[in-house]
């Protein structure tokens, strides 16, 4: 009771959660995943999450931070611990058009930064189904990925710099406008990716774009994954490197946003094998501006290239969108993957990568093997086929903890030969701690265990998490 009228004295009674008004924090948006924190405390600047740290550190309570809470892999799951909500640090700090980036607190939602962005001229490209609620901070924590890290690279690569809250309360800051920096280690890389074990994100400078003047969108039909893949290296060619998106959607995929979401609808009157969603975009104002025919250069070198590969037998039928509300219904389909899974139980979440070329012969051997294990099983998958992810769901036929453990092996097994990792973007947090002690290189281990110590030696930054 101490600790908690200390934090109340700090960001105020209101803010300082417990019981019933801190249960919505305390379950993952799947549902799978229940804590029961001590309390959600809600600081409304860095120097308040400043002293909350201090306090609980000097307390011994655990320090979990937590964003818009759409993580899969329980990493924001705590018993006892104190949650650190950043959804009052939600304040755009600047917007610097001339230099290309924003400054923006952990909590702000992403989608406000690309509404901001966009009224500059600008993008924010760091797109994925949940922009409407993932903060930033979760974004950074995670080294989230998206849709178009295929052009623009993972929120690593977005990122200048970082203000971050370190274990003993104090204020690191990183937060760097360069693009060029070379004055020792790059400190900032340590808190990408880690999940809140290291430090409490407050802050980042990230990078914007131009932002696009024409998108040229398809949705693909193929009978394989190897000739679709052509179509990807053809048109990267034919349009300087402008693919931005490049998505995989199987028949078992389709079936399933059929049956869950009809109002969607499908592309094809047929459920084709194989379903790409393939996007390009341009800011040259000459393949974007309509010509006397009213058609778009980007578009029209799509179709192009679309063209030759139907009249080589490559791809088996493409649907390019004529309109905006076209490719947005093409990404509401790809986008529902989250949608469309809930309620399929029991299950083996696997968001691994492998090399491009090896997705075909990843999803070969897996499912081979899944079904030699349990002839039930069942998997549905969608991937951003153009860096290599998979997001793969294997369904075993009973709720049976020993037969999940089996199958999240074999996926690892298989990821292993193709020199693939288990983990992508969704991060590590509590589902992938057993696959990081049988995976992760013992030294590589044993180098992030001393990080951990020399940063949080009374480890109560996130405990439990990333590390085994």
């Amino acid at each position: 009771m101490a600790l908690l009228d200390d934090l109340a004295a700090v960001v105020g009674a209101g803010q300082v959660l417990t019981g019933p008004d801190a249960a919505r924090y305390a379950r993952d948006w799947m549902g799978r995943y229940h804590g029961a924190p001590l309390a959600v405390v809600r600081p409304g600047s860095t120097a308040e999450v400043s002293a909350c740290v201090r306090l609980a550190a000097a307390a011994g309570v655990p320090v979990v931070p937590i964003g818009g809470n759409t993580g899969l892999v329980g990493g924001t799951m705590t018993d006892g611990g104190l949650m650190v909500s950043q959804e009052r640090m939600n304040r755009i700090r600047a917007l610097r058009r001339d230099a290309r980036l924003v400054v923006a607190e952990a909590g702000v939602v992403l989608q406000r930064i690309h509404e901001a962005a966009e009224a500059e001229g600008l993008y924010f490209p760091l797109w994925f189904g949940a922009r409407g609620s993932a903060m930033l901070g979760g974004a950074l924590s995670t080294n989230a990925g998206g849709s178009n890290v295929l052009r623009y690279g993972s929120t690593r690569g977005l990122c200048l710099g970082l203000e971050v809250v370190l274990a003993n309360g104090r204020v690191l800051d990183l937060m760097s406008e360069l693009h060029k920096d070379n004055s020792g280690y790059d400190l900032k890389q340590l808190f990408i990716g880690a999940e809140g074990t290291l430090g409490i994100v407050t802050a980042a400078v990230m990078k914007l774009v131009p932002k696009p003047l024409a998108h040229a969108t398809a949705c693909v039909s193929a009978r394989s994954l190897p000739q679709a893949l052509g179509l990807l290296n053809r048109m990267q060619e034919a349009t300087g490197g402008r693919v931005e998106a490049f998505e995989f959607m199987p028949r078992s995929y389709s079936e399933r946003l059929a049956a869950v979401r009809p109002d969607l609808g499908l592309p094809f009157a047929a459920v084709p094998e194989v379903t790409i969603l393939i996007e390009a975009a341009t800011t040259v104002a000459e393949e974007a501006a309509p010509d006397a025919t009213g058609g778009v250069p980007l578009v029209a070198r799509l179709e192009q290239v679309l063209a030759a590969m139907l009249e080589e037998g490559l791809i088996e039928d493409a649907v390019v969108a004529r309109s905006e509300a076209q490719r947005r219904r093409m990404w509401e389909r790809r986008e529902a993957a989250a949608e469309i899974c809930v309620g399929l139980e029991p299950a083996v979440e696997c968001d691994v990568c492998v090399p491009v070329d090896r997705v075909a012969d990843f999803l070969d051997r897996a499912e081979a093997r899944l079904k030699a294990l349990d002839q039930g099983f069942r998997s549905l998958t969608v991937a951003h086929l153009g860096d290599g992810n998979l997001h793969y769901s294997a369904f075993p036929s009973r709720d049976d903890a020993a037969l999940k453990e089996a199958a999240m092996e074999v996926v690892e097994d298989v990821v292993q030969e193709l020199g693939g990792s288990f983990s992508a973007e969704h991060g590590i947090g509590l589902s992938k701690l057993s696959s990081m002690r049988r995976r992760k290189d013992p030294v590589a281990l044993e180098v992030m265990r001393a990080v951990k110590a020399a940063l949080d030696p009374k480890g109560v930054m996130n405990p439990g998490k990333v590390v085994p």
